[in-house]
């Protein structure tokens, strides 16, 4: 499913970075212990061995490599048409490739979404295809589920493409309904019905998994909460359509040397509004310090210890002139801000709080703040 580099400051809660591939970081949620530990007692509760329990584990790992396979398909088509992605997570469930949007023309959003089960695919199809050329199938184990793992792996892949393709906003199939609803609608409306056709999905999934597999009825939650998720933020969007950054930014900011302590910089924070401060070494921006960079320096080294020495030196940057809409999915998900610029100098921070508080007071309407 579709879903900048994270800096430390800004990584998911309760979540291990496995590495980088093509730039983009791969994070394991701590919940997917929790799937491994439930597959070893299992196999090792139904009186298998050791062995057996240790190919289930590497048969799980095979299906979430083909998954981050799946997840950077969506990933790597994404960042042709100039979006980037936060991050891919794997849970339990699956996984998630959080790009900072998803493309607006239709056609382009078809082939974001299209490709992630397409590559599920062609991975059954080389599985098949080597299959075939070493005799199995012909002479040798069976091509049907519960033969051997390669031919495991092959139908699971299937399995997982397929699934994928059910029309159930926010999954591949649902962003693959939308895009082709947009051809023929806006995209508000097309997301809403998109999403009302998720949603039927989720309630029929719900009752399947209350019946048969409860793996479906969480999977049906997820569905559920994510297909309104999507709606309000497209809805948000529409709403935003024609207000730049430059409109909500706050312009009045104050920066940190690099050289000002801890102690220092949580003095200021505690004493102004502002909880997100650009750090200058010699004249130049070289990181920026949240309120929760703080806090996580202050529990681990001297309040006297150099604000250089916790900031996080990548951070996400804005244009004044972006529409505000575009720019949402770039918000850190631990709340700070996003250091806006104007011809590369830095000329206000967007604030999620001050955006919100902009929003609750109907400050923004189409062409700016009111």
């Amino acid at each position: 499913m579709a879903r900048s580099n994270q800096d430390p400051g800004s990584r998911p809660r309760w979540a291990w970075r496995l590495g980088r591939i093509a730039g983009i970081s791969i994070y394991l949620h701590a919940t997917f212990l929790l799937l491994l530990v439930w597959i070893a007692v299992s196999y090792l509760g139904a009186g298998q061995g050791a062995a057996t329990a240790g190919l289930g584990l590497l048969l799980v790992a095979s299906v979430f490599a083909a998954i981050v396979v799946h997840e950077l398909g969506h990933a790597l088509v994404a960042r042709r048409f100039g979006i980037a992605t936060r991050d891919i997570m794997l849970y339990p469930i699956g996984g998630m490739a959080r790009l900072e949007r998803m493309p607006e023309r239709p056609g382009q959003e078809l082939l974001v979404a299209v490709v992630g089960p397409v590559i599920n695919g062609a991975i059954a199809l080389a599985i098949y295809l080597g299959l075939r050329l070493s005799g199995v199938g012909t002479g040798g184990d069976p091509l049907t589920i519960g033969a051997s793992f390669a031919v495991q792996l092959m139908w699971i892949n299937l399995s997982l493409g397929a699934f994928n393709l059910l029309p159930a906003f926010p999954m591949d199939g649902g962003r693959i309904l939308r895009a082709i609803l947009a051809f023929r609608m806006d995209r508000p409306r097309a997301t809403v019905v998109a999403a009302r056709i998720g949603r039927g999905f989720a309630v029929a999934m719900g009752l399947a998994g209350l019946l048969w597999n409860p793996m479906l009825a969480v999977i049906a939650v997820f569905i559920w909460l994510a297909a309104g998720q999507e709606a309000a933020m497209e809805q948000l969007r529409t709403t935003l359509r024609g207000v730049s950054v430059g409109d909500a930014m706050v312009a009045g900011f104050d920066t940190l040397p690099a050289s000002e302590s801890l102690a220092a910089a949580a003095s200021r924070i505690a004493q102004g509004f502002q909880h997100d401060f650009p750090v200058i070494d010699r004249g130049h921006i070289v990181g920026m310090l949240s309120r929760s960079d703080v806090r996580r320096g202050l529990a681990a080294a001297s309040p006297d210890t150099p604000v250089a020495e916790v900031m996080h030196r990548g951070f996400p940057t804005a244009d004044a002139g972006e529409d505000l809409g575009a720019v949402l999915g770039r918000l850190p998900p631990d709340g700070s801000a996003v250091l806006v610029t104007d011809h590369d100098l830095p000329v206000g921070l967007l604030d999620p709080q001050h955006v919100d508080e902009l929003l609750a007071m109907g400050r923004l309407h189409h062409r700016g703040v009111a």
